[in-house]
């Protein structure tokens, strides 16, 4: 089960519950992964609905990776996400979410 006190979303990939989260390693991976502008730059996309499938893509890829998965891009175009792609979409959402929130003190 994902914790979502350490930033972890849970996902269900091809019937098996996965814990993503986007640790410092899988962000820099995230960044080379898009190529183009910054970790800001997606967030504001996904505040403002104008978020890629391929943002999506890579957000859980690197989720997966954060999370202790050894996966890769074309492992995950043939995975089945429970709820479709807009389960995804939420669930990478989340993933920024978590990963630049400031927690209380």
């Amino acid at each position: 089960m994902a914790n979502p006190w350490t930033g972890e979303v849970a996902l269900t990939i091809d019937g098996k519950p996965r814990a993503l989260k986007l640790t410092l390693g899988a962000l820099a991976e995230l960044e080379q992964e898009l190529g183009t502008g910054t970790l800001v730059e997606l967030v504001q996309r996904f505040e403002g609905g104008a978020y890629s499938s391929s943002d999506v893509l890579a957000l859980i890829v690197a989720g997966l990776r954060g999370g202790g998965a050894d996966v890769t891009r074309a492992n995950l175009m043939r995975a089945e996400i429970e709820g479709g792609p807009m389960e995804g979409a939420r669930a990478a959402a989340e993933l920024l979410a978590r990963a630049f929130m400031v927690p209380d003190r």
